[in-house]
């Protein structure tokens, strides 16, 4: 697709945010207006060849059934998805300026709900006191009106029947529309990382995820799946990679986007994207995907998201009536069985959701996931239990290390963990990591825009592609079995410190206590080797109860653990690591748990010598030498 042809287009539409609202609305707001209005001329100009067939079939019909949605969208009626049977249309309402306003509302509450829907969530009603007693809610029509620029799908003529203007197709105003999106988000920088995720990383994530398995996409039908939408990027530009008659895959597939959005206005964006190239726009749901999923019943080919990370999720977890009994939390949604994270941050929630809509097929699913670093490393207990559930069920494929800076607002490092349930043989028990935050990946943008100071290109990606597809294991890539990420986590007991039991009044209390300082006082000077609690109890010699017996164990959870890799025998590691320092010590083999994480820094880090004394003393020389060339200047 020449994507230069529709360069004019955008220009124009843009001129019009220049031009009229520049004193009325600061520039982050400008899209409030102009991606509604670019998305109602557009529905316009497209109904305008079956607007007389609607309005009469709307006059016959509208009082003799209740719903006359499936008429007004058959061949009585637009023959589409949507509808409006006004007898308005956007050029006609320039007509009589003066009922402008009124006239407007009457267009706009005779769309189709559908399209209604994406209006109210615009709230583009919001905007029509603010455009009106500015004086400039007739000029806005009047210049999206503008025979300038064509939004119809059919060419303008001029009286001989000679083209004027080229009509717009689906493709072609998705693509105006995309760009205008793209510009906002950038101008607006200090929100545009919640809901728009750039470009660059939307494409190399399509190519993590198609290209491996870009011969068994060539035909049939594949569903693909966002559930943090925002203005649904990822899923526009997954379908646009695997059927770009040019691109690299080149599929004749049927491919379905699906997604959730629970902001109210890029979800509209979305919907509205989707309407306009021609998908299914009732496949985008409104709502909170971890709390209300709209797609439940629905599984996936391909799933790829960005979802929001270190933001609470409280309100979710409200709804889905979690409980903590027993030092578990739990809910009773299917999706979260595995684990629930803490209410600060659900990031890992809407991985474990997508897990649960993989499809259980010979090709399976495939899913990319943009994740920040604690989702790897971790320790609370639900994200540690959904890593183990990802990994123990051999479905972590890769973990891709980005740049920083490469999002518009944060600078923070992010991964892109790759997922399957169709793994090849070869890559069964294993995951590739790839460390691409080096500047061969990148380079420095010439303005930043927010935080985001670095970008990818072609080169770039095709760096990174080409280290995941070649399964590399050297350099940048490693490949690693599932078990060296595991560890076992035990928790290390010993007698307390007698000069803390002495300070402590529940011991001060106890009938034996003389006994008991006896026998421990011993044991600080002579360690003796037990095998558990109750082999220590019974060195005591006394009989205590349950309560009195912790009293005297030192078994805090929090410092006196060990992590010790699972690839290593518990016992070997206790007597060679830990016991030589911690005499008097035994594990306590009942609290054992294992978990898994995963240490970029373990396996890439790259140690760096401190500078040489001769070094920093020639440095330091010169730089005294250049304080003193110019106090001589000053002082002349």
């Amino acid at each position: 697709m020449d994507t230069a042809q529709f360069q004019p287009i955008i220009n124009f539409i843009w001129s019009v945010a220049d031009d009229l609202l520049r004193d009325i609305y600061v520039k982050g707001k400008y899209r409030d207006v102009i991606l509604p209005m670019t998305v109602i001329r557009r529905l316009d100009a497209v109904l305008e060849p079956t607007k007389e067939r609607v309005i009469k079939t709307y006059q016959a019909y509208k009082d003799r059934l209740e719903n006359v949605d499936l008429l007004l969208t058959g061949s009585q009626g637009s023959g589409m998805s949507f509808y409006n049977y006004s007898k308005f249309t956007l050029q006609s309402l320039c007509n009589e300026p003066k009922n402008i306003r009124a006239n407007l509302e009457n267009y706009l509450d005779s769309f189709s709900p559908n399209i209604q829907d994406i209006i109210s969530k615009f709230k583009f009603k919001n905007q029509l006191d603010t455009l009106e007693e500015a004086g400039i809610l007739f000029e806005v029509i009047e210049r999206f009106c503008s025979p300038k620029i064509n939004l119809s799908i059919n060419p303008t003529l001029d009286p001989q029947g000679n083209i004027l203007q080229q009509g717009l197709s689906n493709l072609g105003m998705g693509y105006v529309f995309e760009e205008l999106i793209r510009k906002f988000n950038e101008e607006n920088n200090e929100e545009a990382g919640e809901h728009f995720t750039p470009r660059e990383i939307i494409q190399l994530m399509t190519h993590l995820i198609f290209l491996p398995i870009k011969e068994q996409i060539q035909e049939g039908s594949f569903l693909i799946y966002d559930n943090a939408c925002g203005s649904g990027g990822m899923l526009t530009e997954s379908k646009d990679f695997i059927t770009d008659p040019q691109g690299l895959i080149r599929s004749n597939a049927s491919i379905l986007l699906y997604g959730q959005e629970i902001n109210p206005e890029t979800y509209a964006i979305c919907k509205a994207d989707m309407l306009i190239k021609g998908e299914n726009p009732d496949n985008i749901k409104y709502g909170s995907t971890l709390s209300e999923d709209k797609l439940g019943n629905l599984q996936f080919d391909f799933m790829l998201t960005n979802p929001p990370y270190g933001k609470s999720w409280e309100k979710d977890q409200k709804a889905l009536n979690v409980e903590k009994k027993g030092g578990k939390t739990s809910c009773s949604d299917p999706r979260f069985q595995v684990g629930i994270t803490s209410k600060s941050d659900g990031q890992m929630m809407f991985l474990l959701n997508m897990v649960s809509k993989m499809k259980q097929t010979p090709q399976g699913s495939r899913i990319a996931s943009v994740h920040n670093g604690s989702s790897l490393f971790n320790s609370d207990s639900g994200q540690v239990a959904i890593r183990k559930h990802i990994i123990e069920n051999d479905y972590l494929e890769a973990i891709i290390a980005l740049p920083t800076n490469m999002f518009y607002n944060t600078g923070i490092p992010t991964f892109i963990w790759i997922i399957t349930n169709r793994k090849k043989e070869e890559k069964k028990g294993k995951v590739q990591l790839i460390n691409a935050t080096s500047e061969k990946y990148y380079s420095k943008m010439k303005k930043s825009l927010g935080d985001k100071q670095h970008q990818m290109d072609s080169s770039h990606i095709d760096a990174i592609t080409k280290l995941f597809l070649d399964y590399a294991c050297e350099g940048d890539a490693l490949v690693l079995d599932n078990e060296d990420f595991g560890y076992t986590k035990i928790t290390i007991e010993r007698p307390r410190n007698t000069q803390d039991l002495l300070e402590d009044e529940k011991f001060n209390s106890l009938a034996q206590k003389e006994t008991l300082l006896e026998k421990l006082t011993h044991l600080e000077s002579h360690p003796q080797d037990f095998k558990d609690k109750a082999h220590f109890l019974s060195y005591l010699g006394v009989k205590l109860s349950k309560a009195e017996a912790n009293l005297l164990i030192d078994s805090d959870k929090t410092s006196n653990t060990e992590k010790i890799p699972l690839k290593v025998d518990i016992d070997t590691y206790y007597q060679n690591e830990v016991k030589p320092y911690v005499p008097n010590s035994w594990i306590d083999y009942e609290s054992a748990s294992v978990g898994y994480e995963i240490l970029f820094n373990k396996y890439f880090y790259t140690y760096t010598p401190p500078r040489s004394m001769g070094e920093i003393k020639a440095e330091l020389e010169s730089l005294e030498s250049e304080v003193q060339s110019l106090l001589s200047e000053i002082l002349q």
